[in-house]
């Protein structure tokens, strides 16, 4: 397993130039999921900490398999905690995604969390970030220019307050969570209706009246809406997730086998 390195973060720089970057998630926690995956020309993962069982003990593993192989490692936190973030930072992370990000007041708090004083309100730990304590000057400045802070927004509320989410220094990009912003308009899946796409449409507006770069999961493991959305000027897109992409091929050929039997 490779140890966290100090470099430039790619990432990091596509974003501030609203460049392409396509990763996607990861909800298993196995080395080897991790090393198919990077086999498909992934930039990212992320390891999803808030539906998924993976636990803080498993994390720093998957953190190494992932830059191991040549991708950079977000983690989606639990939840906007100070001690959820700074675990996964220490374990070397590249970035966090901090979910339902509501406000102005919430985007600045997960900002905290992520950056040392006197920028935030980070403490200070020595762990596999820091290379055991050999490397936390170095570090302190990587995390002051390359860390990575994705607020993602899945809240009618956070859609009502983007351009003071995207005002927060520190917060490097958003990334739409679907089925969260349609359940919280009370219709849980439902995009289609005219009020969730009218939500939707706000979150493209706003970014790109502000210049900022535009996120989104795309859940369907087929290639069409994730084109879609790089169409629609959206450049940080994770491309569904490891469960789906193993699951839908599975039985799209079992179907198709057995239409052949029949």
């Amino acid at each position: 397993m490779k140890h966290f390195s100090h470099n430039k973060s790619i990432l990091k720089s596509k974003l501030k130039n609203k460049e392409l970057s396509i990763g996607s998630w990861l909800t298993i926690p196995h080395q080897a999921v991790i090393e198919i995956l990077s086999t498909a020309g992934f930039e990212w993962l992320t390891i999803d900490m808030e539906h998924s069982p993976i636990s803080i003990e498993s994390i720093m593993n998957l953190i190494g398999h992932i830059q191991g192989n040549g991708m950079q490692a977000l983690v989606r936190v639990s939840k906007n905690e100070e001690v959820a973030i700074k675990r996964v930072l220490d374990a070397g992370a590249d970035g966090v995604i901090v979910p339902m990000i509501r406000n102005k007041e919430e985007a600045k708090q997960a900002v905290d969390y992520v950056k040392y004083p006197p920028i935030g309100k980070r403490g200070v730990g020595l762990n596999r970030a820091q290379k055991y304590g050999t490397a936390f000057d170095t570090y302190q400045e990587w995390v002051k220019d390359e860390v990575v802070v994705i607020a993602q927004i899945e809240h009618i509320d956070a859609v009502n307050n983007l351009e003071d989410i995207f005002s927060v220094p520190g917060i490097d990009g958003i990334i739409v969570g679907p089925y969260d912003l349609s359940a919280s308009m009370g219709y849980p899946g439902e995009y289609d209706r005219p009020d969730v796409q009218a939500a939707l449409l706000k979150i493209d507006e706003v970014a790109k009246k502000l210049d900022k770069p535009l996120g989104f999961h795309v859940i369907d493991s087929g290639y069409q809406k994730t084109l879609e959305k790089i169409n629609k000027g959206y450049s940080f897109l994770a491309f569904s997730l490891d469960f789906f992409f193993l699951g839908d091929k599975a039985r799209e050929e079992m179907k198709s086998l057995k239409s052949k039997l029949s």
